[in-house]
């Protein structure tokens, strides 16, 4: 048993913000079940360590419960809730990780689960249809992965995921299809909080898609946040006369700019490879072909 612990303690500090995020999802939503199970056995009904952690729509209970709109996009109540909404961050993740940082994707999941979480409680104390439903509550990481969902197929629009019986699909079909379905469900009174943080969610999404297009990273300030808060967990280092200078590391933007032009030099030469054979190329795009492969 110590050995399995080490193990997944090792692939947590190891892994990227994808693993950490399957991690704690998974891990929120295995003690919540064990304290369920200890709070029924004792008759312990004071509390429902669940909804302790959701989102309520009642603003009054929710100024009392300020933590929730964090807490409840990593708590799941049943396993396929669960299950579904880990597959779809760990295939979108992917793609998104491979145009931007973990760091990104880490802010990007917040803010999108805080867009969720607001969109939420103004719906339910504006909208008729909804404020009938009284203290109502909301929970899972639908919203937060709907925002990496979205941000990845507005960003890259044409990238695509091979579904069974249907081969190779775009990835913005899928997310607007899922972005309808969520929308045509809002009048579903089995699941009605979840379809509108969803929607909160891709809208944030989108928009960070569309901002970052126009040089714009509407993530940089939870970035930031972040990194300050990892900062103070961080043991303090004692200063050293030594004067070291680091290299100014690239914003994401910077970086990914220059990746994608790059990449577009490398898909130029190889389309005049396929057309007119490797003598055709010069000595510069033979160089730069070669050090491509080598990466």
């Amino acid at each position: 048993m110590a050995d399995i612990i080490d193990t997944l303690k090792q692939k947590y500090k190891t892994g990227n913000v994808i693993t950490r995020l399957l991690f704690i999802n998974t891990l929120v939503y295995i003690a919540l079940k064990v304290i369920v199970v200890i709070f029924t056995l004792f008759n312990i009904h004071a509390i429902d360590p669940v909804t302790f952690l959701g989102v309520p729509s009642h603003i009054p209970m929710l100024a009392l419960r300020i933590w929730t709109p964090l807490t409840y996009m990593f708590v799941h109540e049943g396993f396929l809730h669960l299950l579904f909404n880990m597959l779809w961050l760990y295939w979108f993740g992917q793609i998104f990780l491979q145009y931007f940082s973990g760091r990104t994707l880490g802010s990007l999941y917040l803010l999108g689960g805080l867009a969720g979480a607001l969109l939420y409680v103004i719906s339910f104390n504006t909208i008729p249809y909804y404020t009938g439903m009284e203290r109502s509550w909301m929970i899972g990481a639908s919203a937060a992965v709907m925002a990496i969902v979205m941000g990845a197929a507005f960003y890259r629009p044409e990238v695509q995921l091979n579904l069974l019986f249907l081969g190779p699909v775009r990835i913005l079909y899928i997310a607007l299809f899922a972005f309808v379905i969520d929308f045509l469900s809002l009048g579903n009174a089995a699941n009605p909080g979840g379809h509108v943080a969803h929607i909160g969610g891709a809208l944030l999404g989108y928009l960070f898609a569309t901002q970052y297009k126009h040089g714009r990273d509407i993530t940089n300030r939870m970035s930031r946040l972040l990194d300050g808060l990892a900062g103070l967990c961080k043991p303090r280092q004692q200063k050293t006369k030594m004067k070291v200078c680091h290299p100014r590391n690239e914003s994401d933007w910077d970086y990914n700019k220059r990746r994608n032009d790059e990449q577009a030099a490398i898909d130029a030469i190889l389309d005049k490879l396929k057309q007119s054979g490797y003598s055709s190329l010069s000595s510069e795009e033979k160089k730069r072909l070669f050090d491509a492969s080598k990466k």
